[in-house]
């Protein structure tokens, strides 16, 4: 038989008397460690979604310092004159081409050329040696 059938407030025990609002306590608690597990989580997979996203930049980056080398090797004899080259291509990506002579910035037998091509703050650069 239960022995807590027909108390009144009165009569219980003072163990039981000073437990009220407990449950909702703990519910609040656990609802707390389930939303910092869940904010967390969000703040990882954000971070993920980030990188991701940016790698997707990085080679439309990259093509678009390709472009700038395609477009330089045009000038191939003499590249100098006719550089910088800057352009910004049909999906909003840019690149910069820079020409150097043989010497301490360069080592290749004729000319150096660098690109650097710029997508939704992401840079690559190619370097070309000839």
């Amino acid at each position: 038989m239960n022995s807590m059938t027909g108390q009144t407030k009165a009569n219980l025990p003072r163990r039981v008397q000073g437990q009220r609002g407990v449950i909702l306590f703990l519910a609040v608690v656990i609802m707390a460690i389930l939303l910092s597990i869940g904010l967390g989580i969000s703040a990882i997979l954000i971070g993920q979604i980030r990188m991701v996203r940016d790698i997707g930049n990085s080679v439309k980056a990259f093509y678009a310092a390709d472009t700038g080398i395609e477009k330089a090797l045009l000038f191939r004899n003499d590249p100098i004159p006719n550089l910088p080259l800057y352009d910004v291509l049909d999906n909003g990506a840019n690149y910069e081409v820079e020409a150097f002579d043989f010497g301490p910035d360069c080592l290749g037998v004729n000319f150096c050329l660098r690109s650097i091509g710029s997508f939704q703050g992401v840079s690559r650069a190619i370097e070309v040696e000839y």
